[in-house]
């Protein structure tokens, strides 16, 4: 079942990247190596960083799974952006969730300590994503006030704590359960962090501040 909802997470995020691609018309081969990259450069990532092989070198149906998923989406685009806007957005909170789990359960089987287990897999969730923004030239979620990238790194660390308090099986649900659940709720209502939270610092500023330093 978990290896299942792992493809329908890549197919998903090949399909975000494949719709950010269209907004620059770019051709069927661009638009679809850019729904590769969003798709599997997480975990490419996550797997070069920890020096393991690549998961899809060494399993080539997630190439498969985010090369048709990247296909098809431009050939349906039309079907597809008729589909409730908030849809995707929900399938991409599941496969952030699941993808952030298992990274943080490779990184603990390969011995790393539970801090760098949660970096891994705050990366695998997000670099993905980055990638499809910078290549598409579009804001990256990372860089907003959105509430993105913080439920992945609450439910990482939540996990981290229960496996070693209640080692089971369920803590991983209960783990997933949370990334998505937070996430779902900052798409449904578009919660941000508090302003308290953010720092913008203006030319105004930033010329006061060097005046002090002289």
């Amino acid at each position: 079942m978990e290896y299942l909802l792992a493809q329908v997470g890549i197919a998903v995020f090949a399909m975000s990247g494949v719709l950010s691609a269209t907004r620059q018309r770019l051709d069927i081969f661009s638009i679809v190596v850019v729904g590769l990259l969003t798709a599997v450069g997480g975990g490419t990532l996550r797997d070069v960083i920890l020096d393991v092989p690549v998961f899809w070198l060494v399993d080539l149906t997630a190439f498969w799974v985010a090369l048709g998923a990247s296909f098809l989406t431009f050939i349906g685009i039309r079907f597809i952006l008729r589909l409730p806007p908030r849809m995707l957005s929900y399938l991409d909170a599941m496969g952030v969730a699941l993808f952030s789990i298992q990274a943080i359960d490779q990184a603990l089987a390969l011995g790393y300590p539970a801090a760098v287990a949660v970096v891994m897999g705050l990366v695998t969730s997000i670099a993905g994503g980055i990638v499809r923004d910078v290549v598409t030239n579009r804001p990256t979620l990372l860089l907003s006030r959105e509430f993105y990238a913080t439920p992945i790194l609450l439910g990482g660390i939540l996990y981290v704590l229960l496996i070693q308090l209640v080692p089971s099986p369920v803590i991983r649900l209960i783990a997933m359960g949370a990334i998505f659940v937070m996430r779902a709720i900052a798409i449904r209502w578009r919660l941000c962090l508090p302003l308290q939270l953010t720092l913008k610092i203006d030319q105004l500023d930033l010329t006061e501040l060097n005046g002090e330093k002289r």
